[in-house]
């Protein structure tokens, strides 16, 4: 079953599984975005448009995801905001490069099937400066996590990887600098991360 199959079917549940227990983190790592001046943010894998309420409204956003599902969902919460969507695969952005201010990757790098391919084409189309932020679960370096490993044979077929080491990521990422790492979710395996490219 393809990803794009699987969400399509996740798009009318999705928020009931994922919504409350992400907003708080979702809340405080979009704090992180400038308030002020109107700038261009790219929201890779929006879904169904989670963050949408958190986001500063001077901004224009680009709302990205592989589903036209999800992006119905998220349409309809556009409220006001400056919100174009796309449809399209995170592994591969249809952007030129440095086209964003600040790209929001939240719980995307780690469903996708290709987390470093994510990783490096939110790195690409971000300006020199602009900051990445990246919400979603990942494993320590060293983590022997040996259920969720086991887990991850039938899940990254399906919805989403739990084996991904978001510091193997970086380290084939140079050109993102990591400025802060908090623990949110499930013990610490889910973490907001801010990054920045220089």
């Amino acid at each position: 079953m393809s990803l794009q199959h699987t969400y399509t079917l996740f798009a009318p549940v999705y928020d009931a599984l994922i919504e409350r227990a992400s907003r708080p983190a979702r809340a405080r790592s979009l704090a992180r975005l400038p308030a002020e001046g109107v700038l261009e943010i790219l929201l890779a894998g929006i879904g169904t448009g989670l963050d949408l309420p958190f986001l500063p409204p001077s901004h224009r956003y680009t709302g990205l995801d592989l589903t036209a599902a999800m992006l119905r969902r998220a349409a309809a919460r556009r409220n006001g905001l400056d919100l174009a969507l796309a449809q399209g695969d995170c592994c591969a952005l249809p952007f030129p490069g440095a086209r964003f201010d600040h790209v929001v990757a939240h719980l995307i790098v780690a469903v996708t099937p290709q987390p470093l391919a994510t990783l490096r084409e939110a790195a690409r189309v971000l300006k020199p400066g602009g900051s990445l932020l990246v919400l979603d679960k990942f494993l320590r370096p060293g983590q022997a996590a040996p259920l969720r490993r086991t887990l991850n044979l039938l899940s990254r077929h399906v919805a989403t990887r739990m084996d991904v080491v978001f510091e193997d990521l970086l380290a084939e990422t140079p050109e993102l600098t990591l400025e802060s790492d908090e623990p949110v979710l499930a013990g610490g395996w889910f973490r907001s991360l801010k990054l920045v490219k220089s």
